[in-house]
């Protein structure tokens, strides 16, 4: 299982937010580029990089700052927010970013990031799908930044790409997101048995070391870490050392 830690980018600094709120950010770092170079010192060979800033305007806005990591660490960057265009795929890409999160789009036109995938290849591109549970439990796919519904439930988002050379999913349940409650295992368990073939990352309340540990017992291809990193909760490089993705 790879272990991501995360930098959320806001206004040119590492922040994280409280259940996806950009109202309730709290600023951890001024130079994302020292604290990248921070999580590769103690090991990490991926990190999970979000444009918060492009996740809210609807295109990319920190592209020199995510191609100043890829190019001053050794680490390989998945980088997202506000992805909505072929050229912003290729940018990121070029930029130096190993993968690209696509969000929204991943569920307002399938049929676009369908040609991506065929284009760009599974290899390349990981779809986040950001969910906030309903009264029943249903998975309900939150789109822009976590800020609108889309009235689809994770299980018909995900439908929509069987057969699409899809490699790659990231899951965050919005309601556990920087509240240090621990990861949602049960949905995770969920979407491994309807799409088995499919590496899964989760995302959002992993608090703990024996967290990241059930995740990885568990099967999931990795597990993104942010305020628990900042907060001290969790350290990295014991965790890193703890798990066989080390």
């Amino acid at each position: 299982m790879i272990l991501f830690p995360a930098i959320d980018l806001k206004d040119g600094a590492c922040v994280r937010l409280t259940q996806g709120d950009f109202n309730a950010a709290t600023r951890y770092a001024s130079d994302p580029v020292a604290q990248a170079k921070i999580f590769e010192d103690a090991g990490a060979a991926w990190l999970h990089v979000v444009d918060l800033d492009g996740a809210k305007a609807g295109s990319v806005q920190q592209l020199a700052l995510i191609a100043a990591i890829a190019q001053k660490t050794t680490l390989k960057v998945q980088a997202g927010g506000g992805v909505r265009h072929e050229t912003d795929i290729t940018a990121l890409l070029g930029a130096g970013a190993a993968r690209v999160i696509i969000g929204s789009l991943a569920i307002k036109n399938p049929d676009l990031v369908r040609t991506w995938l065929r284009h760009f290849g599974g290899d390349k591109i990981v779809l986040a799908f950001d969910v906030r549970l309903s009264a029943t439990g249903l998975p309900e796919v939150l789109t822009e930044g976590w800020q609108e519904g889309s009235a689809h439930s994770l299980w018909n988002a995900l439908d929509a790409y069987r057969g699409s050379g899809l490699q790659t999913i990231l899951c965050t349940d919005v309601s556990r997101d920087g509240m240090m409650t621990g990861s949602n295992r049960s949905l995770y368990a969920k979407i491994q048995q309807k799409h088995a073939g499919l590496s899964l990352l989760a995302s959002g309340g992993a608090c703990s070391l024996d967290d990241v540990l059930a995740l990885e017992a568990q099967g999931l291809g990795g597990v993104i870490i942010g305020k628990a990193l900042y907060e001290g909760a969790i350290d990295l490089k014991a965790a890193l050392a703890a798990t066989r993705g080390a």
